[in-house]
């Protein structure tokens, strides 16, 4: 499933394999929420190089519900992506949503913010609900903790974590199991670490799932408020208790800089809602650094956004043109911003795994946070 071609350091250069094709690693995954990249036709997703998109379980659930979507063909054929999907299971929620939800041991309930309407997930409906969506990737349910939780909470939360990732695992091998209908393609499961800034419940953690055993194994609850060194040495500290054959999966992160450092510590797979969200907002990631499109010294701008890319953006269209597409609220700003970010983001880790081929990702993250200035 995991094939490690190269190594530069400790940065990894390799392919894993899935139902829908081989994805080239380490890579970055677009955000699509609810089974769309805002702004974007997933034909322009996959002409900017993207070869993953993630889905959300709890949103997917709510509207339009897994059942229309397995009704559909599978959520590759309702949104038209014939690439691989991974979907979270609805962890963060637990985290994000914590003023609508009650944690229970044995699940947790929602309140949906859509209509009130109350949900208990419990981690096989987690499972069942993505293997409906029929994803090549599917994630456990866990509780990702608040960066400041005091150590009592986080020990019994690594408790619950690591039961419901057994929970996930027998009912993704059960033999009654939807998973194994010989009408769906094979689903890879993931495990989320846990443990807060402890390094000994990272550890601790890494070594409970990986006795488990998953296909694959994410870093969960970290860029939740920490410092960004406290999250690099949760990342040092976890690394070396995951093994080296299954990929590594660094889940909501984040800007170029964490992306550079993450690969640097053994990082394979990543995602974000930087891209499409700051787009929205008029920042643009550039070669050169963020770019607030709508202060006036664009104005007059008539240079592209950025010399360095080759996106339709920056092909056809200056600085001064999007700025005033952003300040007179145009639709067409949206896609033209989100266009660019996306193109960034994965051209950024099409030239990490060329540095890592040719053995200089080290030169490269240093040339490329001297000119980058966020």
């Amino acid at each position: 499933m995991f094939h490690l071609l190269k190594q530069s350091g400790k940065a990894r250069r390799g392919t894993l394999k899935t139902a829908h094709g081989e994805i080239q690693t380490p890579f970055f995954m677009t955000i699509g929420t609810v089974g769309a990249v805002k702004g974007l036709l997933p034909s322009e997703v996959k002409e900017l190089g993207g070869q993953v998109i993630l889905a959300n379980t709890y949103h997917l659930h709510l509207r339009p519900g897994e059942d229309v979507v397995e009704k559909a063909g599978g959520l590759h054929k309702f949104m038209d992506w014939d690439g691989p999907i991974l979907t979270d299971s609805g962890g963060y929620q637990v985290f994000s949503l914590s003023k609508i939800r009650k944690l229970k041991d044995d699940g947790v309930e929602f309140q949906s913010h859509l209509d009130g309407k109350k949900i208990f997930l419990t981690p096989e409906k987690a499972i069942e609900i993505q293997m409906k969506l029929g994803s090549d990737i599917m994630m456990v349910l866990d509780e990702c903790p608040a960066a400041d939780a005091e150590r009592k909470y986080i020990e019994k939360s690594l408790e619950l974590t690591t039961k419901w990732a057994q929970r996930c695992k027998q009912f993704h091998d059960a033999p009654q199991s939807p998973h194994n209908r010989p009408t769906i393609a094979p689903q890879l499961l993931f495990g989320i670490v846990q443990g807060g800034m402890h390094p000994d419940l990272r550890e601790r953690s890494a070594k409970e799932l990986v006795a488990i055993d998953f296909d694959g194994y994410a870093i969960g609850g970290l860029s939740v408020g920490e410092p960004n060194e406290v999250m690099y040495q949760m990342i040092e500290h976890t690394v070396p208790h995951l093994p080296e054959d299954r990929p590594r999966y660094l889940m909501g992160v984040g800007t170029p800089q964490d992306i550079l450092e993450a690969v640097e510590r053994g990082i394979d797979m990543f995602d974000c809602v930087l891209p499409t969200r700051n787009a929205r907002h008029g920042h643009l990631f550039t070669s050169e650094g963020i770019v607030r499109i709508k202060n006036e010294r664009y104005k007059e701008d008539f240079t592209p956004l950025d010399p360095e890319c080759g996106c339709y953006t920056c092909k056809h269209f200056t600085k001064a043109y999007l700025r005033h597409l952003f300040m007179a609220n145009e639709l067409l700003s949206l896609r033209l911003n989100t266009l660019h970010n996306v193109a960034f983001y994965l051209n950024l880790m099409k030239q990490i795994r060329e540095a890592i081929e040719e053995d200089r990702f080290d030169e490269f993250k240093k040339e490329f946070l001297n000119k980058y200035n966020p």
